[in-house]
C-alpha cells in the first residue's frame, strides 16, 4: 500500500491506494482512522494518489472536478452498495440514511448508517451528503463541523 497526505483547509488528509486505485482518504485522527503497521506502507507518490490530491485542490477551490480517479475501497458487499448510492448523490445535495435503505430494500437504515460511517474514501465517496431523516447533520467520522463546512463549499441547504 502507498501512502501520502494533503494538506486540506480542514486539517491533514491521509490518502492510501493500491496498484488498482485509492484505498482510502481520511482526516489524521478522525473516527476510524486506521492503524498501520511497520511494513504495511510506503510513503509514496503513486498516479491515482497524484490525481486524487488533484481532485481535492480542484474540489477545495470551489469546483466540481470533472473527473474521478480510480476507487478501490474494502468492504464487504453491502457497504459496497452502499457506498455506491453515495456516489450517486450530486453535489449540493443530501438524502437520509431511510432514503438509502429504501434504494437498496433494505430495512435497516441503521445498518445503513453504519456502512455510511465506515466509508473508508471521505469527501470522494461523499459520506457527508447523509443527513438524518429531518435533514439535521448527523454522525459523521470527521467531525460534524468538517461535515457543515464540506455541505457549505457545495451550496448545500
Amino acid at each position: 500500500m502507498n501512502l501520502t497526505r494533503y494538506e486540506s483547509p480542514l486539517g491533514s488528509l491521509l490518502l492510501a491506494a493500491d496498484q488498482t486505485g485509492l484505498t482510502g482518504l481520511w482526516f489524521v485522527g478522525q473516527k476510524y482512522f486506521p492503524s498501520f503497521s511497520d511494513g504495511d506502507f510506503f510513503e509514496n507518490e503513486t498516479p491515482v494518489l497524484t490525481e486524487a490530491k488533484h481532485w481535492l485542490s480542484l474540489y477545495f477551490s470551489g469546483k466540481e472536478p470533472d473527473f474521478l480517479p480510480s476507487l478501490h475501497p474494502q468492504g464487504s458487499s453491502f457497504r459496497q452498495a452502499v457506498w455506491n448510492v453515495l456516489l450517486t448523490i450530486p453535489r449540493g445535495q443530501t438524502m437520509t440514511y431511510g432514503e438509502i435503505a429504501r434504494r437498496l430494500n433494505v430495512r435497516s437504515a441503521q445498518a445503513v448508517g453504519g456502512a455510511v460511517g465506515h466509508n473508508p474514501i471521505s469527501i470522494l465517496i461523499p459520506c457527508h451528503r447523509v443527513v438524518g431523516s429531518d435533514g439535521s447533520l448527523t454522525g459523521y467520522a470527521g467531525g460534524l463541523a468538517r461535515k457543515e463546512w464540506l455541505l457549505h463549499l457545495e451550496g448545500a441547504r
